[in-house]
């Protein structure tokens, strides 16, 4: 009777915990060194949108964007619409992280070290960060309406975990990747419970191109030793 219990018990258990996706992530036609010589394929976010339309978004959230030796860490973050992102600086000069591009536009406005700004992001989009006082530094903020995503390490490994039983849309977003060609990845997918591995999944960065951005004036940015004025200007 016992290890019948237990049995019931544990089936229960492993029915509330959803199922999981996982697949792997691999970048060609790349010019990135990190890509091309250390084969890393971080930053790839593999999202899953339920066919039915019901989402199932945790709204209320708190992330972290640090900025820090001049840059924001993580510089690729996935969040779910309605998370609140706190842009702590951790530098011991002034930092003013701004968005005017597609996503939610932003502007914390200037602010000194060891403060912090937070901005709540209420709407689906790619929200790409920079600071209007150092050119080099950008991040990119991919807001989702379902909670069941993940993004690649450098082996390109994702998994998704406790999904629904039910059929999905996936989607890929990369920063380097084209439009047509991360549309043309997305397919349906049907968890039932327990693991499901995708077929390896290959995206091409050809086409990519590397443009100037400018501060939240729109003005060119003071040249600094070791600055790059540029951004991904390849959406979603």
């Amino acid at each position: 009777m016992t290890y019948r219990w237990l049995t019931c018990f544990s089936l229960v258990v492993s029915a509330a915990a959803g199922a999981s996706l996982s697949g792997v992530v691999s970048l060609v036609d790349s010019k990135e060194p990190s890509v091309r010589k250390k084969k890393d394929y971080s930053g790839v976010v593999v999202w899953l949108e339920p066919v039915n339309g019901a989402g199932g978004a945790s709204p209320g959230q708190i992330h972290t964007i640090l900025q820090k030796g001049k840059r924001f860490t993580p510089h690729v973050s996935v969040i779910t619409a309605g998370t609140t992102v706190d842009f702590p600086n951790l530098d011991p000069i002034f930092h003013n992280a701004f968005s005017n591009f597609a996503g939610q536009p932003f502007d914390t406005g200037l602010y000194a070290p060891g403060t912090t700004q937070k901005i709540r992001f209420r709407r689906e989009g790619i929200v790409r960060v920079f600071c209007n006082i150092h050119s080099m530094m950008s991040a990119v903020i991919v807001v989702l309406e379902t909670p069941w995503f993940a993004t690649t390490g450098a082996d390109g490994r994702f998994r998704i975990e406790n999904v629904p039983a039910g059929e999905y849309q996936m989607k890929v977003w990369h920063e380097r990747s084209p439009e047509p060609a991360l549309k043309a990845l997305a397919r349906r997918v049907r968890l039932n419970g327990g693991e499901t591995t995708l077929e390896p999944i290959v995206i091409s960065e050809s086409g990519y191109l590397e443009l100037p951005h400018k501060n939240k004036y729109g003005r060119d940015y003071p040249r600094e030793p070791g600055a790059s004025v540029t951004y991904s200007g390849l959406g979603r």
